[in-house]
């Protein structure tokens, strides 16, 4: 960190302290409004009334003034409000399993790495994924450690991360620290070639990350063998509380391995009712799904999706499996860091679809 960003995080760290002694007693009005019934029946997502995505990104609908818009989703402005609301007067129904909670430190077995052929994904932990295609290594949104010293990591790596193989290709989703975080990225090679969003040049250049593609909506890069699709996703992106949100730009990802499997990484979303259109589009073999930090829903809904959504959103794809991670590793919610594999699984069996959900943890390996 930059003395400069050091102070701008201080003063910021200030002003937040003295606006929350300003703002106590309107908060809580805020929850008494937010958590009143009824409230979580509003729509936590912008219907598109027959928009097409690819036009929308077309026409730019997602680039403002100075800084990127949610052409899916709602303004942002008051979220301050919400978040004071749910911090000190929202009760967390979930409060005794979260006390329960315990780390179960994350090791991986050196056999997943060592002449794989085809393809493979290796969940490490939070949304950080690990595909291999036919040799190629691709690390999606890499986050080894906590980026945040308060923040607790209930899956700790057991091992040196310098131990990991060196990607080849980085897919960075969105800029919030817990995909886009500076420790991480500086482990990295800075040979390692980078695909991500626009708005995110400075934290790159910080982390020693030369080599870059960036990609709008509907943007490709390939190399000839595989290709990378940088899709819409219903969300935002903050880094710096000063510069204000969105400053960055946010999606998912469609990887059309050379191996020959599609795999959908949804990166973080709310749901939306776009989804049918990339599956139309896109034919995908797997959709990995960033589930959890989805409660209370009345704060999270235009945010995260939750395990309900989830399956909805996998068929509406029309994918052949479905596999979720962002989970199990921080407290990002109220609900436990674990409970999200139990509920999709819950929610995949009431719709039919047992058999397609894949129950995959930290550490293991998929081979399709």
């Amino acid at each position: 960190m930059t003395r400069r960003r050091f102070l701008d995080t201080l003063v910021a760290s200030w002003k937040a302290a003295f606006a929350l002694s300003l703002l106590a007693p309107a908060a809580r009005a805020a929850a008494l409004e937010e958590q009143a019934p009824g409230r979580g029946q509003r729509l936590a997502y912008r219907p598109l009334g027959g928009r097409s995505l690819r036009e929308i990104a077309r026409r730019k609908e997602h680039h403002g003034a100075g800084r990127f818009v949610n052409p899916l989703g709602f303004d942002r402005s008051g979220r301050l409000w919400q978040v004071l609301s749910w911090k000190l007067f929202h009760r967390n129904p979930f409060a005794e399993e979260v006390a329960r909670q315990a780390e179960r430190p994350l090791a991986l077995d050196p056999a997943a790495f060592a002449g794989q052929r085809g393809l493979a994904l290796t969940y490490l932990k939070h949304a950080s994924v690990i595909l291999q295609d036919e040799g190629c290594r691709i690390l999606l949104d890499p986050v080894f450690g906590r980026p945040f010293w308060f923040l607790r990591d209930y899956t700790p790596l057991s091992f040196d991360p310098a131990a990991l193989p060196p990607p080849d290709l980085v897919l960075l989703s969105h800029g919030h620290f817990d995909h886009l975080d500076l420790a991480s990225l500086r482990r990295l090679p800075p040979q390692t070639t980078v695909l991500c969003p626009p708005g995110y040049d400075a934290v790159l250049d910080e982390a020693g990350l030369s080599r870059r593609v960036v990609l709008d909506w509907y943007d490709s890069w390939t190399d000839g063998r595989r290709e990378v699709v940088f899709l819409p996703a219903n969300h935002w992106s903050l880094r710096n509380p000063l510069e204000g949100p969105n400053r960055g730009l946010w999606g998912s990802f469609l990887v059309r391995t050379a191996a020959g499997p599609a795999v959908y990484l949804s990166g973080d979303t709310a749901y939306f009712d776009g989804f049918e259109q990339i599956g139309a589009e896109f034919p995908i073999d797997l959709a990995v799904f960033n589930v959890g930090a989805y409660e209370p829903r009345w704060f999270m809904a235009q945010s995260h999706i939750d395990p309900a959504e989830t399956v909805r959103a996998f068929r509406e794809l029309g994918a052949r499996r479905l596999a979720i991670v962002h989970w199990g590793t921080f407290q990002l919610g109220d609900e436990p860091v674990a409970q999200p594999p139990q509920r999709v699984a819950e929610e995949a069996a009431r719709a039919g679809l047992a058999e397609r959900f894949l129950d995959w943890k930290h550490g293991e390996t998929l081979r399709l």
